[in-house]
């Protein structure tokens, strides 16, 4: 009997073993390397050809940038500093370029006396997008933001001050002509009144109103010519104003393509599927050559506010496609539990909706953004210096600098790789705090 109980009780350990160190290739880099380098024959192919490529990359980049040259006026003077130093078979970057020509690639050809207007600009964009960007600040700073792009273009463009007041006087009425509409009509006719004072306040009002109180009040700074404009600045300019304006319009079109009107569920198919169907570079020639025919004679439209609605009118149709796949990975529940709240649509949408869908669309949008801040540089097709074309052609024809290749468009790709990556980083905190499941 006891051997049969001997037989039937399982083994209970009465103590612990002590922790024992992993071995070698189960801990640390080692593993690492085993399992995501030489897991396999093809992985550790692939692996030592990667590793041969990037050996002859960094062979004739690392000797090239050891031999830098900052001190020169020339490519020339760049040259003879290299073969003096590091021999006359050695080659070196010559950063001596950019050091000279830097104002240009930030600047274009914007008066130097007046660098200061736009540096400003550039530091109040910063200011005017930390409450959007970030919510644990005042949002007493909101009222900064939605003043800010006036301000911006009064102090890039110069001229008189009293036009954007009496820009910013149309907005002020057209919210409330719609404040006013809402509390006796529905939404889409209390929208259509504000845009009514808002077209009737552009063609009417503006230009003789702001004219009056200029004479009676001078207030204005030196203007510049959108010829003036280049570089960094120019590229900064259409690229940030036409995501600004991008997003809205973008969310309008993705409502009116799931919307159950017919005429407004056409209108922006249509829109949509035509704009994305055409290149960029196509609308950027529409906006330089076409759209002038379609004005009134002698209307002096600014080829850069040209771009800039072209640019943002394109990127929209992106942004609806990419907003619209988040509203339809949103379920039905979602707008059930709308209606059982008693809300209307648009309380529906801006409440409950809308930022599911704007949470899921984030990478889409960010996407989005990145490639049209990129395409900023197809502006010099129609004769604007951008920074990676325009200028570089420019100092590229200084006899001083005939020759250089490599060097601008190293340092213009950095400074692109920088917007662009911050705005990668960005989006990753943005998805990472509104994050609230554990998936």
């Amino acid at each position: 009997m006891s051997e049969i109980h001997a037989q039937t009780v399982r083994f209970v350990r009465e103590t612990m073993l002590p922790p024992a160190v992993p071995p070698r290739s189960e801990a640390g880099a080692v593993r690492w390397l085993r399992e995501n380098l030489f897991s396999g024959p093809v992985n550790i192919a692939l692996t030592i050809l990667g590793l041969a490529l990037l050996y002859v990359v960094l062979q004739a980049v690392v000797p090239w940038l050891m031999h830098s040259v900052w001190n020169a006026k020339s490519l020339g003077e760049c040259r003879e500093i290299v073969a003096q130093t590091w021999g006359p078979d050695a080659s070196g970057a010559c950063w001596a370029m950019i050091r000279e020509r830097w104002p240009q690639y930030l600047f274009g050809f914007y008066p130097q006396e007046l660098y200061w207007r736009p540096t400003l600009a550039f530091l109040l964009m910063f200011v005017a997008l930390a409450p959007v960007l970030f919510s644990g600040l005042p949002r007493g700073l909101l009222w900064f933001s939605a003043v800010y792009p006036m301000l911006a273009f009064w102090l890039l463009w110069g001229g008189a001050v009293w036009w954007w007041v009496v820009v910013a006087l149309g907005f002020v009425l057209a919210y409330a002509a719609f404040r006013l509409a809402v509390q006796r009509s529905s939404t889409i006719i209390a929208g259509a009144a504000a845009l009514a004072v808002l077209v009737g306040w552009s063609l009417f009002a503006i230009d003789p109103l702001a004219a009056l109180i200029q004479r009676v009040l001078p207030a204005s700074i030196a203007p510049v010519s959108s010829d003036r404009f280049g570089g960094f600045l120019l590229s900064i300019t259409i690229g940030i104003t036409a995501i600004a304006g991008s997003l809205p319009l973008g969310i309008l079109l993705a409502l009116g393509r799931r919307s159950d009107m017919p005429l407004v569920k056409m209108l922006s198919v249509a829109f949509i599927e035509f704009i994305r169907g055409v290149p960029l570079i196509t609308v950027l020639f529409v906006a330089s050559l076409l759209l002038q025919y379609f004005l009134p004679p002698r209307t002096q439209f600014d080829i850069i506010l040209r771009v800039i609605i072209m640019a943002t009118i394109f990127a929209a149709a992106y942004i609806a496609e990419v907003i619209r796949g988040g509203l339809a990975a949103l379920p039905r529940g979602q707008y059930e539990a709308a209606d059982s709240l008693g809300m209307d649509y648009w309380q529906a949408q801006r409440l409950i909706i809308m930022p599911q869908a704007l949470k899921i669309s984030i990478p889409g949008i960010v996407s989005s953004f990145i490639g049209l801040f990129k395409d900023t540089t197809l502006v010099a097709f129609v004769g604007l210096n951008d920074p990676l074309k325009g200028i570089t052609q420019v100092v590229r024809a200084d006899m001083n600098w005939k020759g250089i290749y490599w060097e601008p468009y190293v340092f213009v790709g950095a400074i692109f790789f920088l917007i662009c990556f911050g705005m990668s980083r960005y989006s990753m905190y943005l998805e990472r705090r509104l994050k609230r499941d554990n998936r």
